[in-house]
C-alpha cells in the first residue's frame, strides 16, 4: 500500500503542470462535516452538537487539549490558511471563529438561517457560509460571503431551496452546493469575487439516473441478472460534497427513494408479506432507500451517474467513476445513511461516513473491478471499517496514513490507520475510542435516538432493507418524498418539535389509535425489524418528543400586520375547525378533496370513505410540498386549488389579499 501511494503521488505530480497541480490542491480538503484538521495535522477540531461545544485534540498525545463554548447546535467544522477555525451553529444563525492556541470564541458572525456547510477561499480572505434559508423567507437558502479579516459579510446569494454541504473547485472560482431534498448539485461561479452568479441552478441527475434504455445488467456490466420491474429513484438528502485532488471531479453523497409503488418483492402489486420497505431497490438491492454516491465534472456540474435500472454506466460513459449506488459488500452489515466522504490525497479512494450503520466504506474513485473488490457480489467497497454510534465526521492527515471520525452518539472519535498491508485490509482501527463530550440527553431519549437512526440493529431493520427511520425522517424532519403506499400517495411528514406522541391517531390514514401501534407497524412490518417491546417504544417516542423544530425566518417576537390579518382569516376560514388546539391538528379524519383516483399510485376505497388525518400545522415554513401526495408546491397553491368548493376550509368568500395574508400567518406557525 505505501509503495502504491507514493507511486500514485510522484507519477500525479511529473504529469501535470506546476501551476495546475497548484490550482487543484488549493481547493481539496481532507475533512468533511463535524471534524477537521489544523494545517500540520498537530490538532483535531471536533464539533459535538448535543453540548454545543469545539473541542481540541492533540493529535500525537492523543489528548484532548482543549474545548471550547460555541453557539446552538453547531453542526460542521472548516480550518482556515492561516489555521483560523470557523463552527457553523445551525441553532443560533452564526459562525464561531476560534484562533489556533486560543482555545476560546474570538468572534461569533451573524449570518443566515441554519448554516450548515463551510469552506474557506484558498486565499484565506473569505469564508462561504451555506444557510438553509435567508434571514428573510423558507423559500430558498443562501451562500454567504465573509470577509476573514474584518468578519463583515460581502454578500449573500439565493441558491435553491434548503441547501446543505460545500466544496470549492477551480480555484476557488467556482462553489458546488447540495440540495439537500432535491438531491442535486448548485454550481456558482466565483471568478468575480463581489458579483457570484449561480451557473448552474440544477442538473438533470434524475433522468440520467432513470433512462429505460434497457434490462438490468450487474455493476460491473458482465453478469446477466433477472429484469428488475420499471421502476424509478429520486436522489435526495445530499448532506455533503468532496473534490478531488486534481480538482476535476466532486462526489456527492446522497440517499436514493423508490418512487413507484412500494411491495414486498419489488412488483407494482399490493403486498401479500414480508417487509413493505424490502423490495425493488435500485441495482436489485433489497431496500428502497439505498445510499449513494453520485460523481458531477467540477467544470460544468454535469452528473455522472449510473442508470439505476441496468445499474452501470450509460454506454457513453466508462465505468472510470464510483457506482452511483453503494453496495455493502458484507450481507449481515448493511451501509446506509452516508452524511460525509473526503477523497484520500492520491485520488484513489473514497472515504464515506454512513451515521445509520456506523460505519466507513472505502469506495475505488476511478474503477469498479480488481482482486481487491468485491465487484463479482456486487459491491465496489474495498473495505467496511466499523466504528461508533452515529458518526457524522471525517478528517485525514495530510499523507492519507490517518483518518479520525467522530461518532456523534457516542461523543467518541475513533482513529483508521493504514497498517500496509496491502489488499483488503489496509485500514484499521487504532487503540480505543476518544472519549470528547458527555450526554446530554436523558437516558430514554439517547437510547431512542440510537434506535432511530440505525439501520444496524436487528431489533429495528433487517439486513435486506437496510433502512432506518431516519432514512425517511432525516434530522427527525421530512424528506420531500412521495412513497407509494399499498393504501395510496403518502409524503413523509415532519416529526420535529410538532408533539407527534400527543396527536394520535397515526399516519396519513390515521389507522394506528396509538404510537406503539405505529412503531410496531413501521418498525417489524416494513422495515423488517424483529422486537418492539414497551421499553423501545418509551424510548423512541422520548427522542420523537425532544426533536427541535426547524428554525422559523418567518416567526418574530410579535406578529406582523399581515400575519396580524392573517390570523384573522385563519379563523375566518374556519382553519381551526380542523387545525386547532396547541399542535394545530385535532386529530380528525377529513376528506378535502386531494384525494388521487387516477394514476399508478391512487388512494384505496377505504381510505377515501374515512378521510385523512388532519396533520399538524407546525413548521409549515419548512415543510413544503404540502398535501399527503406532495401535489401543492407552496401554500398559496393549495388556497387556490378548489378554493370556491368550500371543501379545505370556508375559502370561496376570501380575496385574494385574504389568501396572501393567510399565507403569512401560515408561514409562522
Amino acid at each position: 500500500m505505501r509503495r502504491t501511494l507514493l507511486a500514485t503521488v510522484v507519477v500525479s505530480m511529473l504529469a501535470a503542470p506546476a501551476c495546475e497541480d497548484r490550482e487543484a490542491q488549493a481547493t481539496w480538503t481532507q475533512a468533511s462535516g463535524s471534524v477537521a484538521l489544523s494545517r500540520d495535522d498537530a490538532f483535531l477540531y471536533v464539533v459535538d452538537s448535543d453540548n454545543g461545544v469545539l473541542a481540541v485534540v492533540d493529535t500525537a498525545r492523543r489528548e484532548k487539549v482543549g474545548e471550547v463554548k460555541v453557539g446552538l447546535l453547531p453542526e460542521r467544522v472548516a480550518v482556515g490558511a492561516d489555521d483560523t477555525v470557523y463552527v457553523s451553529n445551525r441553532g443560533s444563525r452564526s459562525v464561531s471563529v476560534i484562533r489556533r492556541g486560543d482555545w476560546s470564541e474570538a468572534a461569533r458572525v451573524a449570518v443566515g438561517v441554519e448554516p450548515v456547510g463551510l469552506s474557506v477561499s484558498p486565499t484565506g480572505d473569505t469564508l462561504y457560509v451555506v444557510n438553509s434559508t435567508s434571514r428573510e423567507s423558507s423559500r430558498h437558502g443562501s451562500l454567504m460571503a465573509v470577509d476573514t479579516r474584518s468578519l463583515a459579510v460581502r454578500w449573500e446569494l439565493p441558491v435553491g431551496d434548503e441547501p446543505r454541504g460545500i466544496a470549492l473547485a477551480q480555484g476557488g472560482k467556482r462553489a458546488l452546493i447540495t440540495r439537500f431534498r432535491q438531491g442535486d448539485l448548485i454550481s456558482v461561479d466565483l471568478t468575480d469575487a463581489d458579483r457570484p452568479r449561480v451557473a448552474r441552478e440544477k442538473t438533470d441527475l434524475y433522468a440520467r439516473a432513470n433512462t429505460r434504455d434497457g434490462a438490468a445488467a450487474s455493476p460491473d456490466g458482465l453478469t446477466p441478472l433477472p429484469p428488475s420491474p420499471d421502476i424509478r429513484f429520486q436522489p435526495r438528502g445530499m448532506s455533503s460534497v468532496a473534490v478531488t485532488p486534481d480538482g476535476e471531479r466532486a462526489l456527492a453523497t446522497v440517499m436514493w427513494a423508490r418512487e413507484d409503488p412500494l411491495s414486498p418483492d419489488g412488483t407494482p402489486t399490493p403486498p401479500t408479506g414480508g417487509s413493505l420497505y424490502g423490495g425493488g431497490g435500485p441495482c436489485n438491492t433489497g431496500g428502497v432507500v439505498a445510499p449513494g454516491l453520485v460523481t458531477f465534472d467540477t467544470d460544468t456540474g454535469t452528473p455522472r451517474v449510473d442508470d439505476l435500472d441496468r445499474c452501470r454506466p450509460p454506454p457513453e460513459l466508462a465505468p472510470d467513476f464510483p457506482p452511483s449506488t453503494i453496495i455493502s459488500p458484507e450481507s449481515t452489515h448493511p451501509i446506509q445513511g452516508p452524511v460525509a466522504a473526503v477523497v484520500d490525497p492520491t485520488g484513489l479512494w473514497a472515504f464515506v461516513v454512513n451515521r445509520e450503520t456506523d460505519n466507513v466504506a472505502i469506495i475505488p474513485t476511478g474503477r469498479r473491478s480488481g482482486s481487491d473488490l468485491m465487484s463479482g457480489m456486487g459491491s465496489t467497497v474495498r473495505q467496511l471499517v466499523r466504528v461508533g454510534s452515529g458518526p457524522t465526521g471525517i478528517a485525514m492527515t495530510r499523507d492519507g496514513r490517518r483518518a479520525y471520525v467522530y461518532n456523534a452518539f457516542d461523543h467518541t472519535v475513533t482513529t483508521l490507520v493504514s497498517d500496509g498491508a496491502g489488499g483488503t485490509a489496509n485500514v484499521r482501527t487504532e487503540g480505543a475510542p476518544l472519549p470528547i463530550a458527555g450526554d446530554v440527553l436523558a437516558p430514554n431519549e439517547v437510547a431512542g435516538r440510537k434506535l432511530f437512526f440505525s439501520a444496524l440493529d436487528s431489533r429495528m431493520a433487517s439486513t435486506s432493507v437496510g433502512a432506518s427511520c431516519a432514512s425517511c425522517h432525516p434530522d427527525g424532519r421530512e424528506d420531500g418524498h412521495v412513497w407509494g403506499f399499498p393504501d395510496g400517495p403518502r409524503q413523509t411528514p415532519s416529526l420535529a418539535g410538532r408533539g407527534m406522541t400527543k396527536t394520535g391517531p397515526f399516519h396519513w390514514s390515521g389507522e394506528f389509535s396509538t404510537m406503539r401501534d405505529f412503531l410496531d407497524a413501521t418498525v417489524r412490518h416494513r422495515m423488517g425489524g424483529t422486537v418492539l417491546d414497551g421499553v423501545m417504544v418509551a424510548q423512541l417516542s422520548d427522542f420523537i418528543d425532544v426533536l427541535p423544530a426547524p428554525d422559523n425566518p418567518h416567526k418574530g417576537e410579535v406578529l406582523t400586520e399581515a400575519q396580524a390579518r392573517g390570523e384573522a382569516v385563519f379563523r375566518k376560514a374556519a382553519c381551526d375547525a380542523c387545525h386547532g388546539g396547541e399542535h394545530f391538528t385535532l386529530n380528525t379524519q377529513a376528506d378535502v378533496g386531494t384525494f388521487v383516483t387516477t394514476g399508478p399510485l391512487q388512494d384505496n376505497a377505504a381510505v377515501r370513505e374515512v378521510g385523512l388525518n388532519t396533520p399538524s400545522l407546525l413548521g409549515l415554513a419548512r415543510t413544503a410540498p404540502y398535501l399527503h401526495d406532495g401535489s401543492a408546491a407552496s401554500l398559496k397553491d393549495r388556497l387556490l386549488q378548489g378554493r370556491e368548493s368550500n371543501q379545505h376550509g370556508v375559502t370561496a368568500q376570501l380575496t385574494d389579499a385574504e389568501v396572501d395574508d393567510l399565507v403569512e400567518y401560515l408561514l409562522t406557525l
